[in-house]
């Protein structure tokens, strides 16, 4: 079928709910993807840092068949070979305490916010149904209807209530505001070490170690969303390394699978998850044992070939390159490792339209709040691609 058809089908029988760039995908390779058409683009979205290893990486598509034709399901009523091995190789790499396994990112979320609460209450001394969740303006967490309950994003909210209380929101990047808005019944605060969907806002420098402080100082959970920012992506294995801090709670997903399987999980370096009893919470595909064998491979490979490093070095490059960009469009560029966003002035005429022009270049990249265009290729791109890449964004800018 030609590329209309497939669009044609979408648009006939799915929900809308995506507005995404109209062009088809049928094969990825490594930073590459290719169209129904044949044509070749540079990835620079990674499906939102889930592919970070790379499209099909050889490594863990062959741990992945390897699973799928032994054992792909359990349940939790039964324990499986591949659970048990998972939760020692993540704890190990990330020197976390205790794992609690999940699909998507927004369930993490979700089961966070479960476990915090119920920690006030037996372990803090919260009175019943009144703990409080600090998040922060522009946050994105997922789209459940108690996540997006505390977003500020209007379109999220619009028409989706009423919303479960319990949160109070404060600016990003303010410590102070942080500290004002604690009360005796504040159980957690929730954030994201840089904020990706509102355009990847990066917090002053020090704010992780100073609200860190202050949660210690209140008896407070100090819960980072690492599921964009995590495994890699900053340069770092976490980004919460750069500020040198140990969150309470770590939430990571999309790149744990390096793109193959949805599994998401809560990190735990404190007591917190003691609070969970057999029953109360759980997944029925959570810690399955496909999704276990993939993640095992997908963190190995992470590691084992130099990905993190070079998403230091190599998104170091990128950012130098792109800021050196002579063009009265672009306002700001800013970024940490490959996590990397252009703010074009709100004279441009709007990012999405510099995102079609770049895909008509054989670049994909994601526009985001209007103004900006996100670039965060897989953490296998080398110095030449962006190169490549970058000949391409110049033109397209008229630098």
């Amino acid at each position: 079928m030609e590329q209309h058809a497939y669009i044609e089908l979408e648009q006939t029988y799915g929900a809308h709910n995506y507005k995404p760039l109209d062009v088809v995908l049928c094969r990825g390779e490594g930073v590459w993807v290719w169209d129904v058409d044949g044509n070749q683009y540079l990835d620079c979205l990674s499906a939102y840092s889930a592919v970070n290893q790379g499209h099909c990486h050889p490594r863990i598509l062959a741990a992945m068949i390897d699973q799928a034709r032994r054992l792909t399901l359990t349940s939790r009523a039964f324990r499986n070979d591949q659970l048990g091995p998972f939760y020692r190789e993540l704890c190990e790499l990330t020197h976390s305490h205790k794992v609690l396994p999940m699909n998507s990112g927004a369930e993490a979320v979700e089961t966070v916010i479960k476990t915090v609460r119920k920690w006030g209450y037996m372990q803090k001394g919260v009175p019943e149904n009144q703990a409080e969740i600090i998040v922060c303006e522009n946050n994105f967490h997922g789209r459940t209807i108690t996540i997006v309950g505390f977003s500020t994003d209007p379109s999220s909210r619009r028409g989706f209530g009423p919303f479960t209380p319990g949160f109070k929101i404060i600016p990003f990047g303010d410590a102070a505001a942080l500290e004002a808005a604690i009360t005796p019944n504040t159980v957690g605060f929730l954030v994201e070490p840089i904020q990706g969907e509102a355009g990847v806002i990066i917090p002053p420098a020090g704010y992780l170690k100073e609200v860190k402080a202050i949660c210690e100082k209140h008896n407070i959970v100090l819960i980072l969303d690492e599921i964009q920012t995590g495994l890699g992506r900053t340069g770092k294995l976490l980004a919460e390394a750069h500020d040198g801090i140990e969150a309470d709670l770590t939430l990571i997903g999309k790149a744990l699978s390096g793109g193959f399987y949805p599994i998401s999980a809560v990190l735990s370096n404190s007591e917190v998850m003691g609070v969970l009893q057999p029953g109360e919470h759980g997944s029925t595909f959570g810690g399955n044992p496909l999704a276990c064998a993939v993640a095992r491979a997908a963190m190995r490979v992470l590691v084992e070939e130099g990905m993190i490093e070079n998403a230091a070095q190599t998104g170091e490059y990128f950012l130098k390159c792109l800021r050196q960009i002579q063009s009265d469009k672009i306002q700001e560029v800013r970024g940490r490792g490959l996590m990397i966003a252009v703010e074009l002035h709100p004279e441009a005429g709007g990012a999405r339209r510099y995102s079609e022009r770049l895909q008509a270049a054989g670049l994909r990249c994601k526009d985001t709040h209007s103004h900006t265009l996100r670039f965060s290729p897989p953490l296998v791109i080398t110095r030449d691609v962006v190169n490549w890449a970058l000949e391409r964004i110049n033109t397209v800018f008229g630098g």
